[in-house]
């Protein structure tokens, strides 16, 4: 695609490294040195030097001041997610103690029975892995009696471990870098699978589809009916899913629903397990109704290509059954945590979100036929300034979806990093990146750019992005656990051979000239 002789008058004017100024100075420079060419006086009049020097000196102190102010604002964006997690945490631990106290209140056998599980919780904290019980948040018990008929019933508890070819491993929780007599040496936790253990019998599940599908309607009814009657566990649905069952017969009167959004956000305090009936857009949909930790997910393929829906639904009693019972290999699958910062906030408290996405935000063009203008910078760090149809921000799980389409590599969804691949650059060097999980970055659209942007998030919720307005991304704290039907990497080349016949080509002939 090549640009109109506008838009390369305006890539011209640039400066080569990509840096912007704020107000773009008229290309100062370019303009000096147009003056020298043309004027009649000698190329070593002072006066002219002096103006160049001047104007790239302020050129300079603009692109400081706007690194700063970048510096600054994602500095504040990172405070301010670590106040909230620090908040959330506080009202768990608060009302924790409220459910204990309420607890004391009942009859000695209740009693036993807590101080039991906690004795449970303390000793398996004190071993390898990480307990259910430290990342999810319990939920309100009046809500959680209406799931269960029990009135002490509680969420499914679990471990999470770590091990290596059949090994357990000995790392204790998250322990990545160890230090020893001066040698510093890596846990290498990235590469073991991550097992999860029932440490109590799931009792709820949430059951997502596809929707305008016959066969998957058909398959949720007999799954539904498969659950209670085999399994007697409790099960949610959809509302339009629900009344869909209830049409068809009065037996399905069992199932549960929410009726708004404060029921959706108090769904992972009551669920033990999310299966998903559909493809990959299924899977993106259920990670969009938990706007904090998420439930282990078993996503089943009746979709296209299917890369992270490994089950198969004709076994869907073999799976579930061998799922309920446990353990389990699952993929902790990362999600991105966005914000957008309008240029008329009045301080860097003042956002939109935040927008939690699984595969991918991308910012492009929209319907304009100008270049999109992109700043971008890393922590403290100016990247680069974006001249194309856009960029994509994915996450690992996300590089085999829109980032593999731009051009971006295809990366294992347990490895920690987010994605930074432009879209059509009229760049020859602008290649791909793959960045740390611990950055923040920003995307910012330059007051002297021609259009404005478009951001949408996992291909949704599209935000408009006007000029001096920033998109604020991070790794967000509460991936999506995935079952795995063998292990997270068999899964993963499994998908890539199966959905997009990688590397797929005949086999050279046997028979043809050899070396002598």
């Amino acid at each position: 695609m090549a640009p109109s002789k506008g838009d390369a008058s305006v890539s011209c004017s640039q400066p080569e490294n990509g840096f912007l100024n704020s107000l773009s100075l008229l290309s100062s420079e370019k303009a000096v040195q147009e003056l020298l060419q043309q004027s009649p006086v000698q190329s070593t009049d002072d006066h002219l030097i002096e103006f160049s020097d001047a104007m790239r000196t302020v050129a300079k102190a603009l692109r400081r001041a706007a690194e700063g102010k970048a510096s600054a604002q994602a500095e504040a964006a990172e405070w301010k997610r670590k106040y909230e997690l620090e908040k959330a945490r506080n009202l768990h631990l608060e009302h924790k103690e409220q459910s204990h106290r309420e607890n004391n209140g009942g009859d000695e056998r209740t009693e036993n029975l807590a101080s039991r599980s906690n004795e449970q919780s303390e000793q398996c904290c004190g071993s390898n892995g990480i307990c259910s019980h430290e990342v999810l948040r319990d939920g309100d018990r009046d809500s959680a009696s209406k799931v269960v008929p029990n009135k002490f019933a509680r969420k499914a508890s679990f471990k999470l471990s770590w091990w290596c070819k059949g090994d357990q491993s000995d790392q204790h929780k998250h322990d990545i870098v160890s230090f020893e007599r001066g040698n510093i040496t890596t846990a290498e936790r990235s590469s073991k699978q991550i097992s999860l253990k029932w440490e109590s019998q799931p009792q709820t599940v949430i059951i997502l589809t596809k929707p305008n599908s016959t066969s998957v309607r058909i398959l949720c009814a007999e799954m539904v009916r498969w659950l209670r009657e085999q399994k007697k566990l409790d099960i949610y649905v959809e509302p339009h899913v629900r009344a869909e069952l209830l049409t068809e017969s009065s037996y399905y009167n069992f199932v549960h629903t929410w009726k708004d959004e404060t029921e959706i956000m108090l769904l992972h305090t009551k669920v033990d397990l999310v299966v998903t009936l559909g493809g990959d857009g299924t899977v993106l949909w259920a990670a969009s109704m938990f706007k904090g930790p998420v439930p282990p997910v078993v996503p089943f393929s009746l979709g296209s290509l299917g890369f992270m829906t490994p089950f198969h639904s004709e076994r869907y009693r073999e799976y579930l059954d061998s799922i309920l019972k446990g353990p389990i290999s699952i993929t902790l699958r990362h999600r991105l945590q966005c914000h957008v910062i309008r240029e008329a906030a009045k301080n860097e408290y003042e956002t939109e979100g935040p927008i939690l996405v699984l595969n991918e935000v991308t910012i492009d063009r929209g319907i304009s036929s100008y270049l999109t203008n992109l700043e971008c910078y890393c922590d403290n760090s100016f990247v680069t300034c974006v001249q194309g149809d856009g960029l994509i921000l994915s996450t690992t799980s996300g590089s085999t979806a829109y980032s593999l389409a731009a051009g971006g590599s295809m990366v294992h969804p347990q490895v920690p990093g987010i994605l930074f691949t432009p879209i059509c650059p009229h760049s020859l060097s602008f290649r791909p990146l793959i960045l740390p999980e611990h950055v923040t970055l920003r995307v910012q659209v330059p007051f002297n750019s021609r259009s404005h942007a478009w951001a949408s998030f996992d291909g949704k919720d599209r935000k408009r992005l006007a000029a001096g307005d920033a998109l604020v991304c991070s790794m967000a704290p509460w991936p999506v656990p995935t079952a795995c039907q063998v292990d997270s990497t068999s899964d993963f080349l499994n998908s890539i051979h199966d959905g997009l016949h990688w590397n797929l080509r005949k086999t050279q002939s046997f028979d043809g000239p050899r070396d002598t």
